[in-house]
């Protein structure tokens, strides 16, 4: 079946209703003449009384923006309208939304064979309010949550940071699913949980018998604006993410731009989405990524003393797949996921403990999973995978680390993928380790949430 084609996505309009539930925010788009309407629900919480605000008016529509592109990709049309329910565009907007669609895609556009750098948006360009700073010093918080070390390593490390903060969880999900990779630490951190979900239109789910095409949105990018209309009809005045640096690394180049499958957790998203928000009714909520100048290094050797969550976390990909007959309760030990984890735990986790971890199926000592680690340390010619996994200097120091350790004597696996670091990684990984163990590079944290051993932050809102 030829993919079907479009000359225009258009952002048709939205409606929010308040329920007794929560928020019911209903956002309609089309291809041409053909509609796609999804709804999106946020938990009722405590603060009923702050839902009729001007931000949580403002959240919704920043929603709809960034969840149309689940419904552009199925056609990537080279013209986006915005419909006479955006009601204009800021300069801010305007750039976010651009890039969202063009850098949000870009994992996409290679899969597909597509340029989509000449995409153009028709909107009215509306005068951009002064900017104002968010907060400095948030205290009411909301902390999305995946149940991975990342976002484990946030929410204790908040705490930490400022133990006066009111610190709640935020969950995405379809309607009445629960992930048990989720909802296993979740216990565990003995925090409050903000929901939301998902209702995608049934259409955009039958892509392969519509001819539609197919392939990775910016979710995370879709995720936050969601989280952000939590934060407002909760009454919270930070979203507080948990991308590191590494995020930002591209996995290819392709047509003369980079292919980040992680750019909706990068530092470049970030920073459009705040100066955004700093010229919308949303200035008041303080979105950034507690993690942003940490390497994935730094956050397993945190993650490492966190004992209380190593039986409880999961980040196998197969562990969130979306039909739950297909679901596994484990991990699954041989994605490139698993081996990632696997492999930046090895310097600071026992191989015991590893092996607890993934049901005595350790990916560093099965030899078949040998060119998975190659990948990952960039040492097969292959990009880095397709995965929220850390960069090839990250993981390369992780396996020269972890060969270090007594405990890992009889690795054979491990052994020789040291070996294969050794001959493109030069100096002493030491050396390296300790580069990759302070901060990395410019942040967005607020001063009252910033440790003790960052820099201020460098970035604008």
């Amino acid at each position: 079946m030829n993919p079907v084609t479009a000359q225009t996505f258009t952002f048709v309009g939205w409606e929010l209703d308040h329920t007794v539930e929560g928020l019911s925010l209903r956002c309609t788009y089309a291809l041409d003449d053909e509609q796609f309407t999804e709804v999106i629900g946020v938990a009722a919480g405590g603060r009923s009384a702050t839902v009729d605000t001007l931000p949580v008016e403002a959240a919704a529509r920043l929603v709809f923006l960034l969840a149309g592109v689940s419904y552009y990709k199925a056609a990537a049309p080279p013209l986006i309208a915005a419909g006479p329910g955006v009601g204009g565009l800021t300069d801010a907007e305007a750039t976010l939304l651009l890039a969202h669609h063009v850098d949000g895609l870009g994992e996409y556009a290679y899969r597909n064979d597509l340029d989509l750098s000449g995409l153009r948006i028709d909107a009215e360009v509306v005068p951009s309010p002064p900017v104002v700073a968010p907060p400095e010093y948030p205290r009411r918080l909301l902390v999305p949550f995946g149940g991975g070390i990342d976002s484990i390593v946030t929410v204790e490390g908040v705490r930490a940071t400022a133990p006066d903060a009111d610190l709640a969880l935020f969950v995405l999900s379809r309607p009445g699913d629960h992930f048990a990779a989720i909802e296993a630490p979740r216990e565990v951190s003995g925090l409050p949980v903000v929901r939301a979900w998902r209702t995608l239109d049934p259409k955009i789910l039958e892509s392969a018998q519509r001819g539609y095409r197919n392939g990775h949105v910016p979710v995370t990018g879709i995720l936050s604006a969601v989280a952000l209309l939590a934060a407002a009809a909760h009454g919270r005045d930070a979203v507080v993410m948990s991308n590191e640096w590494s995020a930002s690394a591209p996995n290819l180049n392709h047509a003369g731009r980079p292919v980040n499958h992680q750019w909706s957790k990068s530092l470049a998203f970030e920073e459009l989405l705040r100066s955004a928000l700093a010229t919308s009714p949303l200035a008041g909520i303080n979105y950034h990524s507690w993690l942003r100048p940490r390497s994935e290094l730094w956050v397993a050797r945190q993650f490492a003393d966190l004992r209380r969550y190593h039986g409880a976390f999961r980040s196998c990909n197969r562990s969130f797949t979306l039909d739950p007959d297909r679901r596994l309760d484990r991990w699954c030990g041989e994605c490139d996921k698993c081996c990632f984890i696997d492999l930046i735990l090895a310097p600071y986790v026992a191989p015991e403990g590893l092996a607890s971890v993934f049901d005595g199926g350790e990916p560093l000592r099965n030899a078949a999973l040998a060119p998975a680690f190659d990948a990952l340390c960039g040492l097969s010619g292959d990009p880095k995978p397709f995965e929220c996994v850390g960069d090839i200097d990250e993981c390369r120091v992780a396996a020269a680390l972890a060969d270090r350790r007594n405990d890992r004597a009889g690795d054979e696996v491990l052994h020789a993928l040291a070996r294969r670091v050794a001959a493109v990684l030069p100096g002493d990984p030491g050396d390296h380790a300790a580069t990759l163990l302070e901060p990395l590079g410019p942040h967005c944290i607020p001063t009252g949430l910033a440790p003790a051993d960052l820099p201020p932050a460098e970035a604008p809102p």
